[in-house]
């Protein structure tokens, strides 16, 4: 029997991640059967439950998954010195992420946005998805908390400010970003990039704290 290639088992699993991605953002988590996800995919049972054992699995490997581009793509400006500044990053980041799978829509829409507040929605009732997500959470601040970090040490944010406050704020910028794409349907990411921009470029009134 000829082996099966690592390229095929890899098209394989994005096959199915992608067909539960729609499933889930077209109808929600607990609304999506196996057998929809399986007829999204094209594929049989079997095929599916060589890579994934239920809905819970798929879920949980989707936001693994996108949680790791995200911190990978912080990471690696970490390696510049310095950093591109916050506007330009998070625009960049963001843009990828989501151009990366803007071949995924429900209704002509992007399924991103939609899929992550299903993702949000549904960790209230799955713990072990709760914590798949605070892992990735935790992964992705302290990538960016070095990249404040950076910032601080080339003098071009102050640094009397804790770093990782800095992180919190720039990934809840981008968290209600996505709600307002899920919620009132896409919008350019240079919005985003230049709402930023104006507001860093704010100078601080004499006397300020």
């Amino acid at each position: 029997m000829a082996r099966v290639s690592q390229e095929h088992l890899d098209a394989r699993r994005r096959q199915i991640l992608d067909g539960a991605a729609l499933c889930f953002a077209r109808n929600g988590f607990h609304a999506t059967s196996m057998q929809d996800v399986l007829k999204e995919a094209d594929l049989s049972a079997g095929a599916v439950y060589r890579y994934f054992r239920g809905k819970d699995e798929l879920i949980a490997a989707i936001v693994a998954e996108v949680l790791g581009e995200v911190r990978a793509a912080f990471e690696e400006a970490t390696r510049q010195s310095p950093p591109p500044p916050p506007d330009a990053l998070v625009a960049s980041v963001l843009g990828h992420t989501l151009e990366a799978r803007g071949y995924l829509s429900v209704d002509g829409e992007p399924a991103f946005p939609r899929l992550i507040v299903t993702v949000w929605t549904e960790i209230v009732r799955n713990e072990e998805l709760a914590e798949v997500l605070r892992e990735g959470y935790g992964a992705v601040r302290a990538a960016w908390t070095k990249v404040v970090e950076a910032y601080q040490e080339a003098g071009m944010m102050r640094a009397d400010l804790p770093a990782d406050d800095v992180a919190r704020t720039m990934i809840a910028t981008v968290q209600g970003f996505i709600v307002q794409q899920s919620l009132f349907g896409p919008v350019p990411v240079e919005v985003l990039r230049n709402g930023l921009r104006a507001l860093m470029s704010m100078g601080q009134p004499s006397g300020g704290s």
